[in-house]
């Protein structure tokens, strides 16, 4: 570690002056949006094709465990960061000291990993859980060049590297997998187009909007760990408030139930990740205003991101409410049809956690991490008790009004934050960490 590159700003001096224009906004969630579907529909094929190529299910189950592991310490390795990095409007760090940060996070990420998997594992699946680690951070830390390209308006640089990584890693996983049967060789494949992609298409274009010198000292490193964490936290309690009712129906009526459970719920995905598409390159925009005290845009950002939310799941709603017995039989077979009743609160069940994603995401740009603290774990406690509750009454629909009442709750606890935080204004920036001289 260095904290050579503390000493100057990125993206300023000549390279700027020939940085490429920004994009519209529409532009830039239009290009997000192609590029994470295609990524998302080619990992997903991944997961379907490992059994039909395989002939079995021993390798799709070694892939699956190996992703759940991953899981667990994935928030970790992200630690928040591209939210963070993109509501950067003060630069206090450059892109070097993220991307070099990303990497601390993501070597305790995969000792993590490795740690866990060797403890709790078979033996025989150590290897292919450490390259899927390997290849998922491969994956995040060009997610740090992406953050470069969203703060200067060139979202279409990652839509486009989305989808050369969604189809690269696809064609590499099939054509190893298929000739050798070894679920280790695809995943060191699709590791090496990972980051074959992230060298040869991203860095290039990142690079235009200024030098990017590697590095970070070690106390900011302690800084980003500890001024952070709350909101590291929140993202862990973010993504267990909806496990809980889910296992605990597992527990009481087993694990058909929960297949059942998800494989209805599959579909209205598109909900989640509909909104995320409208929100996040709009990131940037709510750091500006908020920086700048214009309450009036931020105020009405804000209430766009609301409508545009509900929009969606109203459209979806009716959609699934006229397709989704047909979808879903399409899918799994008419064994489904008898649940499709399950649907309307599902998707309520969605919105809700919509709106919770982006309340938590914005509070970090307002840099109200106890809002999202709070609002988050607060979703967690509510929901223990009401997952006992509501899934003895209601079987299957008590998972989705669980997800309602705690989602419900911590949302509207982090709506109250956002609000405080958009009349209060911007904190003042409390001094960064610096390295002691040498003679102190």
């Amino acid at each position: 570690m260095t904290d050579e590159s503390a000493s100057g700003e990125e993206g300023t001096g000549p390279a700027e002056s020939r940085a490429p224009r920004p994009l519209s906004i529409r532009a830039n969630m239009l290009w997000n949006s192609i590029g994470s579907l295609t990524y998302l529909g080619f990992q997903w094929l991944i997961t379907i094709l490992v059994v039909r190529l395989s002939g079995g299910y021993a390798a799709a189950g070694m892939l699956s465990l190996a992703m759940t592991v991953y899981n667990i310490f994935g928030p970790l390795a992200i630690y928040r960061m591209y939210t963070y990095q993109v509501s950067d409007v003060r630069r206090e760090n450059t892109v070097g000291e993220y991307f070099a940060f990303r990497m601390v996070t993501s070597g305790l990420a995969l000792t993590g990993c490795i740690v866990y998997a060797a403890i709790s594992c078979p033996p025989q699946t150590l290897f292919a859980i450490c390259l899927y680690a390997v290849f998922k951070i491969c994956s995040l830390l060009i997610d740090v060049l992406h953050g470069f390209d969203q703060v200067n308006g060139r979202m279409d640089y990652i839509g486009k590297s989305l989808m050369f990584q969604g189809i690269s890693t696809f064609v590499a996983f099939i054509g190893i997998f298929g000739l050798s049967r070894s679920l280790e060789a695809a995943l060191a494949g699709m590791a090496i187009v990972t980051v074959a992609v992230g060298l040869l298409y991203d860095l290039p274009r990142s690079r235009q909007f200024g030098p990017i010198k590697i590095g970070i000292s070690w106390v900011k490193v302690i800084h980003l760990l500890k001024y952070c964490f709350p909101i590291v936290i929140a993202a862990v309690a973010c993504a267990a408030a909806p496990s809980i009712p889910r296992q605990f129906l597992s527990f009481v009526e087993g694990d058909s139930a929960l297949g059942i459970y998800a494989s209805v719920a599959a579909p209205v995905a598109i909900i989640q990740m509909g909104a995320s598409y409208v929100y996040n390159p709009l990131l940037s925009v709510f750091s500006t205003h908020f920086a700048e005290h214009r309450r009036k845009e931020l105020t009405r950002l804000f209430g766009k991101v609301l409508l545009a939310i509900i929009g969606i799941g109203l459209i979806s709603a009716v959609v699934l409410e006229l397709l989704g017995p047909w979808l879903l039989s399409l899918m799994f077979g008419d064994s489904i049809r008898p649940y499709t009743y399950l649907l309307l609160p599902i998707i309520a069940t969605t919105v809700v956690s919509a709106y919770v994603w982006f309340f938590s995401d914005l509070l970090v740009v307002l840099r109200s991490f106890t809002g999202s603290f709070i609002g988050n774990v607060l979703a967690v406690v509510i929901a223990v008790p009401t997952t006992y509750f509501f899934v003895n009454r209601w079987d299957m629909n008590g998972v989705s009004f669980t997800g309602i009442a705690s989602y419900g709750i911590g949302a509207i606890v982090m709506a109250a934050f956002i609000l405080r935080a958009f009349k209060k204004g911007p904190a003042v920036a409390e001094p960064l960490p610096t390295e002691p001289e040498p003679n102190e």
